[in-house]
């Protein structure tokens, strides 16, 4: 199978993937969890590994009796993933941002389309951008890498991180221990995985059509 259709497989079934994680590595499962989260919001070629799909998991795990994984724990260990790998993204953008937009093999990992409708998404929100876009998969890895290059205030730009992380991870661990082992959710985990990243996206569909709108309208002035 393809690294492709290995990595779709992993996302659609990865309450499965997860649970095997948590049996074979114990404790160390929460550095594991860290690591993708840190490195999902962190480095801006890396933008296709789960989000919110995990969050949610990991949160259903949590509620199981017996589980290695603590929801407060969790709660706490990826919010400081978030928040640190979107500072590194930043610092990235900042101090590397144009040379690696011009490196022809870093290049070929940087969705160009994506990248152009998180500078659009960044322009039209500004600071909240950086928030709003936590909860949007593949935008949320651009958006702070775009406030580094842009040289956006860092006091500003850490202040609504800090917020967007904290609430993205608390509602995708908090949803997950709440709802993820409700027998039918359970039963149909992946469907569920594939809602979340149908509402993850309609953001980017509104702000797609909202700036159709704006264009179409300049152009019969």
């Amino acid at each position: 199978m393809s690294i492709i259709g290995d990595l779709i497989s992993f996302i659609l079934h990865i309450d499965v993937h997860l649970t095997t994680l948590v049996n074979d590595y114990g404790l160390l499962i929460y550095l594991i969890l860290f690591a993708i989260v840190f490195i999902e919001t962190g480095i801006v070629i890396f933008p296709f590994l789960p989000g919110d799909s995990l969050l949610f998991a990991a949160g259903a795990l949590s509620a199981l009796s017996g589980s290695t994984l603590n929801w407060f724990l969790l709660i706490i260990i990826m919010a400081v993933a978030a928040v640190l790998g979107d500072s590194l993204n930043y610092y990235l953008g900042s101090k590397l941002g144009n040379n690696m937009l011009k490196h022809k093999r870093l290049k070929k990992f940087i969705d160009g389309k994506r990248m152009r409708q998180a500078e659009l998404f960044f322009e039209k929100n500004g600071g909240k951008a950086i928030m709003i876009g936590r909860f949007i998969p593949f935008i949320r890895t651009f958006i702070p890498f775009i406030a580094g290059m842009s040289k956006m205030n860092y006091t500003h730009f850490i202040l609504y991180n800090i917020i967007g992380g904290c609430i993205w991870v608390f509602i995708g661990v908090g949803s997950g221990y709440l709802f993820g082992n409700i027998p039918i959710i359970k039963e149909h985990f992946s469907l569920v995985v594939l809602l979340i990243v149908a509402i993850s996206v309609i953001p980017i569909i509104i702000s797609y059509f909202k700036s159709r709108k704006s264009d179409s309208g300049d152009k019969t002035i």
